[in-house]
């Protein structure tokens, strides 16, 4: 009976243990829109850019990249929350049970004019560390 006892403490710590690893303190909203240039495919190729830069500077437990679709009626709280508009960029962090948030669609904006990835990537992170 002791030893069922020990092994069922052991799976309840593993499982619980599991649950705080998977916890991220941040998430990155990418809003987008059904809009012409997407169908191009060019909102497509910065979406992935952006969560490529988010996904190589920061650990799945430290932030989440989500895409929000403006359109879709279950975003709307969201969408009117952070007044997002397609290629909207905001990062959300839990700090001691207080929300944080920044807009950095100003530095997806400079890095769609310029493509210099290495350069706006710093930018982005940089910024991103300040609230996380």
């Amino acid at each position: 009976m002791k030893k069922l006892n020990v092994i069922i403490l052991i799976a309840f710590m593993a499982i619980a243990c599991t649950g705080f690893a998977q916890q991220n303190t941040g998430e990155v909203l990418f809003f987008k829109a059904e809009l012409s240039c997407c169908k191009a495919r060019a909102c497509e190729q910065l979406e992935k850019d952006i969560k490529s830069m988010v996904e190589e500077s920061f650990s799945d437990n430290e932030l989440a990249f989500r895409s929000v679709k403006i359109a879709d009626k279950e975003n709307k709280a969201l969408v009117n929350k952070y007044n997002a508009k397609s290629q909207t960029v905001v990062v959300v962090a839990d700090k001691k049970g207080k929300e944080k948030s920044i807009d950095i669609s100003d530095l997806v904006a400079r890095y769609q004019k310029t493509q210099n990835k290495e350069a706006v990537k710093k930018e982005i992170v940089d910024k991103i560390k300040t609230i996380l």
